[in-house]
């Protein structure tokens, strides 16, 4: 399982990477779409929409289910990665690259893991 230490996880399997403007980009993690299986559809927010943290932001849907998404942070959705709409298996092949959006005007976070902690946290659910 891929985990990368540039990175913050929350328990719900998003990954988010701060950038240097105060921005955070979203994404789904590499055990996230190893669980669901095949993603076959995206469904994504609106650039302008506002989210508080722990709030559902988009869903997904999988050969298996459809699953929520919810947002890291409390802010505002700068951009939304449009290419998923076409073309959502890019989150099984690489789910580190495969951003879902990005906030800016963040206010708030919840209490996010470093790789380390994340690991251990999967680690411990799949027991």
């Amino acid at each position: 399982m891929n985990i990368p230490e540039n990175m913050c996880y929350t328990k719900s399997h998003e990954w988010v990477k701060f950038a240097d403007d105060g921005s955070a980009t979203v994404g789904l993690t590499d055990y996230a779409q190893s669980e669901l299986g095949d993603l076959v559809f995206v469904n994504l927010p609106m650039a302008g929409d506002t989210f508080a943290a722990g709030d559902t932001f988009a869903d997904v849907e999988s050969v298996k289910a459809v699953s929520d998404v919810y947002s890291p942070v409390t802010g505002v959705v700068a951009d939304v990665n449009e290419e998923l709409a076409d073309a959502p298996q890019t989150i099984n092949e690489a789910p580190y690259e495969a951003w879902l959006v990005r906030f800016d005007q963040i206010t708030d976070q919840e209490d996010l893991l470093t790789a380390e902690e994340y690991a251990a946290f999967v680690e411990s659910e799949q027991k």
